[in-house]
């Protein structure tokens, strides 16, 4: 047996333990449902800067939930919007504008007495995700977060961004089981009590806050907990893979500055599967090809039971039908991204910016040559 298939028989048995042992915490864990009702008044945030026509459609979404609920939309512009909806203007100049249009608002209105939740545009709200998300503050917790659910896709490009976020290890169901130290937390739909509105200020220059606000809570010992329902998003039409790729790709940049030791863990144990595969094309050996069966089979597996987990409450997309196929377009197109992260280490474009990323994800502007810098 040569050397390069040791190698390679070793990573596929690596990858299959990693997966085993989170299909086995996850089918003894149950699918999430609410503990009973919460009432708790709520201050419903969404800042946006250009919202598009599905994110308007979510905005004008009625929200079903049983309590006092003020949604108000936090952006430079006025879009159109439902019957009780608000809008707060903000143009900030942070360089993360998401945390600078939540700390204005945090600033101008009342929070006393409110659970303070902060969605982004494209999560299509629902009672069950506002009562998911305040609970848990309601009850002590510093923080609280929501797994991202894409439904509905259309084409390849948005069939394979499901894929990586419903059923892969990238799902935050997965993550939320093998997470170890500070818990993994999407920006897209929080919680956020006093401590951590109060965190959230050291963040406005920092890309990926979710996580570095994630870890200073943890570093607290503060509870960080997952909302029962998730934060819905509808995907359609993508129709171009760069808008997709280019958003991972900044997402592996954000892991490599904040957990630059996990960073090196995402082909080796997130996207293993077609290196391996084609490996196995190359080499010709039986025994690595046997390997790698029971890894696409603990795989598949594993996409299964998490389409069962994360399956929205009424939503006629239960991913199933696709969970036995994309969750290998969602290991193809992390992959990609990682690849592209290798050649993008330092410096994250974004919103038209360049910046240089520093430890814990703190973003510097850099100036372009030709304009002489910002003077």
């Amino acid at each position: 047996m040569s050397a390069w298939v040791l190698i390679s028989l070793s990573w596929a048995v690596m990858a299959t333990g990693f997966s085993g042992v989170a299909l086995a915490r996850l089918l003894r864990s149950r699918r999430p449902v609410s503990t009973g009702s919460t009432q708790v008044p709520v201050l419903l945030l969404r800042p946006v800067d250009a919202p598009t026509p599905r994110e308007l459609e979510n905005l004008a979404t009625p929200i079903d939930y049983a309590g006092p609920l003020e949604q108000v939309v936090v952006s430079p512009y006025r879009p159109r919007l439902a019957p009780g909806v608000r809008w707060l203007p903000s143009d900030p100049l942070t360089p993360n504008r998401k945390v600078g249009h939540l700390l204005y608002a945090l600033e101008v209105l009342q929070t006393q007495g409110r659970v303070v939740l902060a969605v982004d545009a494209d999560v299509a709200v629902t009672g069950a995700l506002v009562e998911g998300l305040a609970a848990p503050v309601a009850s002590g917790a510093a923080l609280s977060t929501a797994a991202p659910t894409p439904v509905s896709p259309e084409d390849g490009a948005s069939r394979a961004m499901a894929g990586l976020l419903r059923y892969t290890h990238h799902s935050f169901r997965a993550l939320d089981v093998m997470s170890a130290g500070a818990k993994a937390v999407c920006g897209k739909a929080l919680g956020l009590s006093p401590v951590a509105m109060d965190a959230l200020k050291e963040l406005a220059d920092h890309i990926g806050e979710d996580l570095e606000l994630s870890k200073r809570l943890h570093a607290r010992g503060l509870e960080v907990a997952l909302s029962t329902a998730p934060a819905v998003v509808p995907l359609g039409t993508v129709e171009s893979w760069g808008a997709p790729l280019a958003r991972f790709t900044r997402w592996m940049q954000v892991l490599a500055s904040h957990r630059p030791a996990l960073y090196p863990t995402v082909p080796l144990l997130f996207t293993p599967t077609l290196p391996l595969v084609l490996l196995t094309v190359v080499l010709g050996s039986p025994v690595l090809a046997g390997a790698v069966a029971v890894l696409v089979t603990v795989r598949t597996l594993l996409a299964l039971r998490l389409a069962a987990l994360s399956a929205p409450t009424g939503n006629t997309d239960t991913g199933r039908p696709y969970a036995l196929t994309d969750w290998l377009l969602g290991e193809g197109l992390l992959l990609a991204a990682f690849v592209c992260s290798l050649w993008q280490q330092g410096t994250v474009t974004w919103r038209g910016r360049t910046y240089a990323l520093q430890p814990g994800g703190r973003m510097v502007r850099v100036w372009p040559e030709l304009s002489g810098g910002p003077g």
